[in-house]
């Protein structure tokens, strides 16, 4: 702990650093020194939310997807998926058994589907707005037009979550095939902040060719950016792409940058991820006591959930009422518990955050 206490106490002091002391901080940190990052972001959690930890659900609509990203196992390439697309009746139905299990937020996920227009969703999202109107709706749909991104807002979508997968240029290029660009990522990011979204950045943890310079390049990104929520989660690998054989990412990585995260920024809305809880039996415990503040399970009919696997070992069983007992049983022996209700972040402070995105295009190796 001794390299580092002066950079943890400038972090403390400051809650933030430059990209270098990131570096070293990530590459240097012992075990004394990450446990005292989680015991602080547990503390700062508890002070801003208390022990409540919001539930969304979470419906994974479509597989189809015209992207080939290397990590995916939903990826253009791959002809073993069954593709799928849910109709918004079987979307609206599945929201109105989360709705009745008490979720106020539903999270609409998918791959980028051609199909999926803007006038698909603003119909869907006009139905979600009045069959639901005490509950917010998210997107997660990957890069748009920033006039779609501005006809979705419009039509009732308040929130927006677009991983960046990396803040390094020369590692997203890594992960993605040439076709998919670093700059039109963070163009992407710059158009919703801009647009009003509460918006949602993140990245996976041990993705291959990642080290602490890449994850550095990330914490310096966030901290700029300050984006409204973080989808961190570790790399797991997908037996059908071609970083099939590639180790999973790190548990304890994992948890310590969520807990740099939380430290980073108080208010933000920070899930222990799906994949978290798939790396680690008692991932959702660990992650709130990390510093997460949110849980997202599946609300996807289970006949298509089998279809929508970005990694192996990805739980595909369970209804929405069997896996919140579950949850809400775990949490309890950390003296947490799960809360409905909408879960806004606290301040939306929708004007921060554009030069953040210009500055990761230009590079953020300087």
């Amino acid at each position: 702990m001794d390299a580092c206490e002066g950079i943890w106490r400038r972090l403390v002091d400051e809650r933030r650093l430059p990209r270098e002391d990131w570096r070293l901080l990530i590459a240097h940190a012992g075990p004394d020194l990450k446990e005292e990052a989680r015991s602080l972001a547990s503390a700062i959690t508890r002070k801003r939310f208390g022990n409540a930890v919001w539930y969304r659900g979470i419906v994974e609509f479509t597989n189809n997807c015209r992207n080939d990203c290397l990590y995916c196992g939903v990826r253009r390439s791959n002809g073993s998926v069954r593709r799928y697309r849910l109709t918004h009746g079987e979307i609206v139905a599945a929201c109105a058994g989360g709705h009745a299990a008490g979720m106020r937020t539903f999270v609409l996920q998918g791959g980028e589907d051609p199909a999926v227009s803007d006038a698909w969703l603003t119909e869907l999202l006009s139905e979600l707005r009045t069959r639901f109107p005490d509950s917010a709706v998210t997107l997660s749909l990957g890069e748009r037009s920033r006039k779609s991104y501005e006809s979705l807002f419009m039509a009732g979508a308040s929130r927006y979550l677009l991983r960046h997968e990396t803040a390094d240029p020369a590692h997203y290029a890594r992960l993605h095939p040439p076709a998919q660009s670093f700059s039109r990522r963070m163009a992407c990011l710059r158009d919703l902040r801009e647009i009003g979204y509460q918006t949602g950045c993140g990245m996976m943890i041990g993705s291959p060719g990642q080290g602490a310079e890449q994850l550095a390049c990330d914490m310096a990104f966030i901290q700029e950016f300050r984006p409204h929520m973080i989808g961190m989660g570790p790399f797991l690998p997908h037996h059908a792409t071609p970083f099939a054989h590639e180790r999973p990412g790190d548990g304890e990585t994992t948890l310590f940058l969520l807990s740099l995260c939380r430290i980073v920024l108080p208010d933000v809305l920070l899930p222990a991820t799906t994949a978290l809880r798939t790396l680690l039996p008692d991932g959702c415990a660990r992650g709130v006591l990390a510093g997460c503040n949110v849980v997202m399970p599946s609300m996807t009919p289970e006949t298509e959930r089998s279809e929508y696997l970005l990694y192996d070992g990805k739980p595909v069983s369970g209804g929405v009422k069997e896996t919140l007992a579950k949850l809400d049983a775990e949490l309890s022996r950390i003296g947490c518990g799960l809360v409905s209700g909408r879960g806004d972040h606290p301040a939306t402070r929708q004007q921060e955050g554009g030069t953040a995105c210009r500055t990761a295009d230009a590079a953020w190796r300087r």
